[in-house]
């Protein structure tokens, strides 16, 4: 099969032919018919992860068609048109056991612990427990983009900052993540205000119902003005000590705040007011991928055009196109919304 790979941190990646992987007694090859470009597929190449073992195959958003079936796998069949959350639970542990999957403590992550989708198969283990079916209704590109950035964006307002109809949502960051949490908070009935440095970006946040502004020095007071005194829940979709901050500034009395965005290197210990966290009962709140169990109504929502992840989708580009798209990543985002690469 061909795959994208690297053997070195942030060397250029090749188009290599690698065999073709053999379905494990519990899980299943899928055949990858559309995989997202993501800042975390990046931060691996870049050697931010030190999960990753080269040489690598990244990628951990994809959706495709079982090609093979395990002996022990019972619940799917070649042909099925599926996708999965980009954690690969156990089924066994605590965490699984109690629906938590997402934070499962024997988790594998396609394009970190293991090798990815960026390839034209990828191996799910544990495929009982990790396989999603899609509805006819869903495409793969649509169905990719749901795997990280839209499925977090739905575990992170839904599960974690239980937001509600008519409260005020604040995103800080209208990349990917960001633009699928206005979209998810839109569907919820909440009314949003969109951050970013990025005119173009904050464009594409007003289209989907955001109300965008400037991050600048004075962003805080900006979002306290236009929400009457305060987000009831804040996300940092970013990840960056300015917008981790600026988030949680911008929170009313017993607001929310969802972290997101990774914090990594010289950004991993933001300066949070814990006085202020505590004379307003805040709550800090972190948010880490969407259980499987979450797809269902997440799915439900998407036949019935609540929720468009399509929208979210800023480019649509090719296998070959790759290589390319992990390397532009090294500069200044030109465009806006994610990057799906459909084979």
């Amino acid at each position: 099969m061909r795959a994208v790979q690297y053997d070195r941190f942030g060397s250029t990646p090749a188009i290599v032919e690698l065999p073709e992987p053999t379905a494990p007694d519990d899980g299943v090859v899928v055949r990858v018919a559309a995989t997202g470009v993501c800042r975390s597929d990046w931060h691996a190449w870049k050697g931010h992860d030190d999960s990753v073992r080269l040489p690598h195959v990244p990628g951990h958003e994809f959706s495709g068609v079982v090609t093979a079936v395990g002996a022990a796998v019972t619940a799917s069949a070649v042909g099925d048109r599926v996708t999965a959350p980009f954690v690969f639970a156990c089924g066994a542990c605590d965490q699984c056991r109690d629906g938590a999957t997402q934070v499962c403590t024997r988790q594998q992550q396609p394009g970190f612990t293991l090798q990815g989708s960026w390839a034209e198969s990828v191996v799910v283990p544990h495929a009982d427990v990790n396989l999603v079916a899609l509805p006819d209704a869903v495409g793969f590109a649509e169905a990719a983009a749901l795997g990280c950035r839209f499925g977090t964006a739905f575990h992170a307002l839904h599960a974690r900052g239980r937001v509600a109809e008519g409260e005020w949502v604040v995103v800080y960051g209208c990349g990917g993540v960001g633009l699928s949490t206005v979209l998810v908070a839109v569907a919820a009935g909440a009314r949003v205000v969109a951050v970013d440095v990025s005119v173009p970006a904050l464009e594409r946040a007003a289209a989907l119902g955001a109300t965008p502004i400037l991050m600048d020095d004075e962003v805080v007071a900006a979002v306290h003005r236009e929400t009457a005194g305060g987000a009831h829940v804040s996300v940092d979709a970013y990840g960056s000590r300015a917008t981790s901050v600026a988030a949680v500034a911008s929170l009313r009395p017993r607001g929310r705040h969802v972290q997101v965005g990774l914090l990594l290197d010289d950004e991993a210990a933001p300066a949070i007011p814990m006085g202020r966290v505590i004379a307003d009962e805040l709550e800090l709140l972190g948010s880490h991928g969407i259980g499987v169990g979450e797809y269902a109504a997440m799915l439900d929502e998407v036949v019935s055009g609540r929720l468009r992840p399509a929208e979210s989708i800023g480019t649509r580009i090719g296998f070959d196109d790759l290589p390319g798209a992990l390397e532009a990543m090294d500069r200044p985002a030109s465009g806006s919304g994610m990057t799906v690469a459909v084979f």
